[in-house]
Formats: structure tokens, sequence, C-alpha cells
């Protein structure tokens, strides 16, 4: 995913599916009969091209190969020339390959530094160049007890959503195949109970949404996503049905990063084709590709009902995760994310990736088998969907996006929990960079080398930055705080995907942009195309988008979201500054109850109880603010939040502001009759209604801001 959750909270997405390390172990755990499929009902909807008749074998083109050289992996074979309906992969420009020494040299000194600043335990990686594997290599630690080195070859390691990338080749192949088609609702591959509803929209989701993650959906991720306790493994359609999102938009509007989507379009050409995911992309990818270390199982006890688990030999060389702590390195469990595998599931080694990126970068070819035809492979380079021209958009699935030297790259980036991963292919140079991590901490390494690498051999950037193409006042009209589409849209998890999903935007005296989203912050260049900007350190651009005169939105540079702008009203100053206030208030209250001199305390009844449920009120406040502070400092440790969630700190403390806002109405509505006080009785002081009268109103403020934020109900 660049499942993400911000710095300042955490979150993301990951992990696993099977194949064995000998082709026959793999063959006979994949080829195991798979489970009746659910025949399809649909409404007034065609049925399944395989519900209809006996599903035909589309043949695939066989291609000669070339004879492997004796280098770190084997020449890929070159595909034989097209039919003339099929278009033709655009060679790579001509370049100067890279020297595998130098490259290997860099690497290693960019690598180390990053190990060491952020605490990482190990690291695998490859570059492959002109069907060629320049380099290969492994650092640091699969196993810290046993001190077991990384090993490119053998050790695998959980690469996210770059699963996703599978699940597009078997969709396209479906496609191709005429079983399925790009802009036909989803819901017409799905079995009933799978298929998506109305929820007030007008239009349906198609397959094509669901590539370019234009579907419309919220996300949710905390409690559901990642498992710790393999038992609670769910099937991909209880999952999809048990967790399906809030549709909050029309789709093809505006890009917001969906597991769910990525996940039930695995389902569907599951579906279609009458066979389990895992076993589908494996005997259509993993296999026919020789990637003997890869999987899309995980490794887990065997339980019936569930896909088979990993393979013994694959599982023994799984890495564990970890996490950084001020005690050092700390081995955490392992993550379970096979109730979405197609989204998130794949395990692999660096060698496997290796031999995947070669595939791509050859039009769909390898050993001379045909994976996927060159119209497919044209498509995974050929922008689907960009909501700006300049904007960062999807292909077909995969991630586009800028690289140095005016160039572009496709791909896909991939995080658990603990694991972190990118996967870059930039067709121009022919060249294909895959590398993860093994630790929490170290989610800049995957980021930012394949950039690194085609920046220092084939675009060296200048020794003094850029300047801004733009003044002060022009950047000044960007500033303001934005918020992403990429959240839950109610509930506790749409409160704190507010907090940490929103984006402050400030304008630089020297007419540069400082985009600041959880604590980290990131500069950029106006350039002279107006509402883009560049990125200072890198090739990324930042794209807005006005409405009218004033910039409405603007796109995330990776392409994972939209930011929309939100007025004062939304913002979380507002919510900050209110609630501050009111622990203020309710602070002065309770001290006015213990130190009020209870002789001058002659008032009326229905002032007694107005100021009783003000104390109420207050002392609730504090007891939800305290919660919610513990929360937070636990909230650190990004484990507690996803296995642990909803956590019963926020649940106590959402518990204790619904009854507080509860009151809070109640002594809105006494207010009249504690100003009018009694004919003979009332020694409340002017002062004194001031006091209570503005409490009350603050206390009104802070539970509808708390309402509509999503704090008072647990779920929404």
């Amino acid at each position: 995913m660049t499942s993400r959750v911000s710095p300042a909270a955490a979150l993301a997405a990951a992990f696993i599916a099977l194949w064995s390390v000998t082709g026959s172990e793999a063959r006979a755990q994949d080829s195991s009969p798979p489970p009746a499929a659910d025949e399809p009902t649909l409404n007034a909807a065609p049925r399944p091209y395989n519900s209809l008749r006996p599903r035909r074998v589309r043949p695939r083109p066989v291609v000669a190969a070339t004879p492997p050289k004796p280098v770190a992996a084997p020449a890929v074979a070159v595909a034989a020339t097209p039919a003339p309906t099929a278009p033709a992969i655009p060679a790579p420009t001509p370049h100067t390959p890279m020297s595998a020494p130098e490259l290997e040299a860099f690497v290693d000194g960019v690598v180390r530094r990053a190990m060491s600043r952020d605490h990482i335990a190990g690291v695998t990686l490859s570059v492959v160049q002109n069907g060629q594997v320049v380099l290969k290599k492994g650092y640091g630690f699969s196993n810290l007890g046993q001190r077991k080195p990384v090993d490119p070859d053998t050790t695998l390691f959980r690469i996210a959503s770059i699963s996703k990338t599978f699940t597009w080749i078997t969709l396209m192949n479906e496609i191709e195949s005429g079983h399925m088609r790009l802009d036909g609702p989803v819901n017409l591959y799905l079995p009933e109970p799978l298929q998506l509803k109305d929820q007030g929209k007008k239009t349906q989701v198609r397959l094509r949404d669901l590539m370019t993650h234009t579907g419309g959906f919220e996300d949710r991720s905390m409690g559901q996503l990642f498992e710790r306790d393999p038992s609670r493994v769910r099937t991909l359609a209880d999952y999809l049905r048990q967790e399906r999102p809030r549709r909050v938009r029309e789709p093809g509007l505006l890009p917001s990063y969906s597991n769910y989507g990525a996940a039930l379009a695995g389902a569907a050409v599951a579906n279609v084709t009458g066979k389990p995911y895992e076993q589908l992309v494996s005997e259509e990818i993993i296999l026919p590709a020789g990637m003997r270390h890869t999987t899309f199982r995980e490794a887990r006890p065997w339980r019936d009902g569930l896909p088979a688990p990993m393979n013994g030999s694959l599982a023994a060389n799984l890495s564990d995760g970890f996490s950084w702590t001020p005690m050092g390195w700390k081995t955490q469990p392992r993550e379970f994310m096979g109730q979405a595998a197609p989204a998130a599931s794949a395990s692999s080694t660096a060698g496997d990736m290796a031999r995947y990126m070669t595939l791509l970068l050859n039009g769909g070819v390898i050993d001379g088998k045909t994976i996927f035809s060159p119209k497919t492979a044209l498509a995974f380079r050929t922008p689907m969907y960009r909501p700006a021209p300049e904007a960062a958009g999807w292909n077909a699935g995969f991630q586009d996006g800028p690289m140095p030297g005016n160039r572009r790259g496709y791909g896909h980036q991939g995080a658990t929990l603990y694991f972190h991963s990118n996967m870059v292919i930039v067709p121009d140079l022919g060249l294909g960079v895959f590398v993860s991590v093994n630790t929490d901490s170290g989610a800049n390494l995957p980021a930012t080398l394949p950039a690194t690498i085609v920046e220092h051999f084939y675009a060296p950037a200048p020794a003094v930055p850029a300047d801004s193409a733009i003044t002060y006042a022009q950047a000044k009209a960007y500033e303001g705080d934005y918020l992403t589409t990429r959240r839950a849209y109610g509930g506790l998890e749409g409160f704190i995907n507010r907090i940490t999903g929103s984006a402050n935007v400030r304008a630089t005296a020297d007419g540069r942009l400082t985009v600041t989203e959880g604590g980290v912050s990131s500069l950029y260049n106006g350039t002279e195309r107006p509402g883009v900007f560049k990125a200072v350190d890198g090739p990324l651009m930042l794209v807005f988008d006005a409405n009218g005169d004033r910039p409405s939105r603007f796109y995330a540079a990776r392409g994972f979201a939209t930011y929309e702008r939100i007025g004062f009203f939304r913002s979380a100053s507002l919510l900050k500054w209110t609630a501050v206030i009111a622990g203020l208030a309710s602070i002065v209250t309770i001290l006015g109850v213990l130190f009020r001199n209870r002789r001058e305390a002659r008032q009326t009844p229905v002032q007694a109880r107005a100021a009783q449920m003000q104390t109420m009120q207050a002392v609730l406040w504090l007891i939800s603010a305290g919660c919610m502070g513990v929360f937070s400092a636990k909230a650190a440790d990004q484990t507690l939040v996803f296995f642990g969630w909803p956590s019963g700190w926020l649940l106590s403390g959402s518990a204790c502001a619904l009854v507080a806002a509860a009151l809070s109405i109640l002594t809105l509505g006494a207010l009249p009759m504690v100003w009018r006080g009694g004919r003979r009785v009332d020694s409340w002081s002017s002062g004194r209604k001031l006091a209570f009268t503005f409490t009350a109103l603050l206390f009104v403020l802070l539970s509808v801001l708390l309402g509509l934020w999503g704090y008072l109900l647990p779920k929404s």
C-alpha cells in the first residue's frame, strides 16, 4: 500500500501466497481440487462468462527462447514479432548500461547509510537492465536470534501491495480473452453476496475504476486488514462481504487508494475463472514465470475452509518483521492478510522479483513463455487515469510517476506494519529496481532508492537546487489546510484519520511551498505551469486543481489520494483549540465547586441542577481527554493500534464524550431559566451566569465538532 498511516499515526497493508522451492511441490500444492465456485445470482444482469459455457483456454503465442547467458539470472527471451493487430512495445531509449561493479559500490553506500540511520535490520534488492540482472544482493539479517543473513535468492520478504500487480495481470488476461470487459460493472462478475450496493450512487463501479483506484470507496483498515492471530483469518469472500466500505463519491471522479477495491477485483477474476485466487495466480504467473520462491499463501497452520498454507520450505526462509525501539530491534509476530490476498498477501525474493521485472520489461515474455500479451504490456506503460496531465496516475493498476531526467516510470509500492517495498520499471532505460526492508522504521529507503539510482547514473542533480518560478504572493494562494480522501468517513477510525490525514500547506518567502503531514515536511518549487510544483529534492510533482480562482485540492505526489481544501470550521486547529479551552473551562468549573462559599450558594432548583450537570460534564470531558491521551501515547506502537482496534481507552473516551454531549444539550435548554432565576431566591451574580453560559456554549461547540469528526459514535 503505501498503505500509509501518516508518519504521525502510521498505516499500511501487506502479505502472502504459495509456490514451493521445487516445482513439483508447488504444483502438488496448487493443483489440489478447488472448492466448487458459487453460481452467481444477479438481478437483471448477465451471468459471468464461465457460468454460460465451458471456459476456453486462450492460446498464447510460443516465443523462441534466447539461450541463457552466464549471469546472475537467465537472459530473457526476446518476444517474437507480434501479430499485425498487436501494439509494439516501445524500445528503450539509447543509453549506456550501468556498470555492475559501479552500481554495487554506489548502492552499498546508499543502503548501509540508510540501515544505520533508520535502524533497518535487513534489506533485499535487485536491479535488472536490458534483460540482465545487474545487481542482486541481501544486507543484514532476516532472523536476529539465529543471526540468519538475508539471501536475495532464498529469503522471502513480504511485498504487500506489489501483490496487486499480479492481480491486474490476471484481470487483463481475462479482459483480453473476452471473458470480462474493462468498462463492465464489477457486479457482473461477482456472486450476489459480494456485489456492491448502490448506496445512493447513480453509477456502477467498473473494473476500470478498481484498477485506477477511483471506485469512490472510503478506506478502512484498522482491526480488519491485518490479523495477528491466524485463527481470525477469514476467507476472501467473508472479508469482502463483512467489511464492505461506504461509497462516498461517484466512481471515476477522484483517486483514493483502496485495498478493498483490489481485493474485489481479485474475487471477480476468481469467480469468472472458477478457480481460487491463490491457485489462479500461481498457474497463470508464478509457475510459468519460474518464480520458485514467490507465494500468495501464508505461513500459518492448516485450517479447513481457507486456502492451503505456505509450503514449509518457503516458510522456513520467510524473514521476520522487526520494529525499532529504544532498546533495539524487536522481533514482531507474523502479520496475516490472507483475507485480502489479491491486494496484499504475496511474499517473494529479490531474485524472483528480478525475473518479474524482466517479464514486465520484455513485454510479458520470459524464457520463451508468454505470460501476458504485448497489448497488456503496453497498457501497463500507458496512463489509464491521471487527474491532471502532470500528476501521478495509474497505468492499468500500476503506479505511474515521474523519474529523474524527465523520464516516467511505473511499478508499485507496498507496506505492511513492518515491511516496506518498492518496484519501479523505467522503460526508457530498460531498467527495473526492486527493494524491500523488514523493519518498520525503514520506509524511506524503498521509497527513494529507484529514483536515486536513476539520478546518479543518468540525470545528476544540480549542485544548487533550482529556484522557484513563482513569487511569495503567488505561492500564498495555495496556503491552507487540506484533508485526504483516503480515509474512513465516520466512526472512531474516521476521527483518527482526520487528525492524521490532514496536510498543511504554507508558502515560503522565496516562493516555495512547504507541505506538512504528520509532522513530516516536504519542500516544492513552483514551475512555469500554474498549479504545478516540483519537489526540491526529487522528481515528484504536486499538482493543484483550482475551483474558480482558488485552489480547491491537490493530488498526492505518488497518486494515492486527493487532498481537498477544508475551511476553518473543518480544520484540526479549530478542534484542537476548542478542546484546549474546554479543558481549561472544565478545570475551572471543578475548582469552583470545591472552593465556592457554600453559604452564598442560594439558588433556584433549576440553577442547582444545571450547575450539577455542568460539573458532571466537566468531569466527563476531562476523563475523555485523559483516555485520548493514553491512546495517543500507546499509538506510537502501531502494532497496538492495528491489532488492538478499537482500543479500550478510545472506546471509554468516546463513551464519556457521548454522555457529556447529551448533558450539554440539556444544559443549553436550561439556560433561559438559569438567567431568569427565582422571585425571592437568586444568588447567582451576573458574572457567574455569564461564566456558566460561556462554558455551556463551549461544551456544545465541542460536542458538535466531535460529533462531526466521528468521535461520539464508535462505528458510523
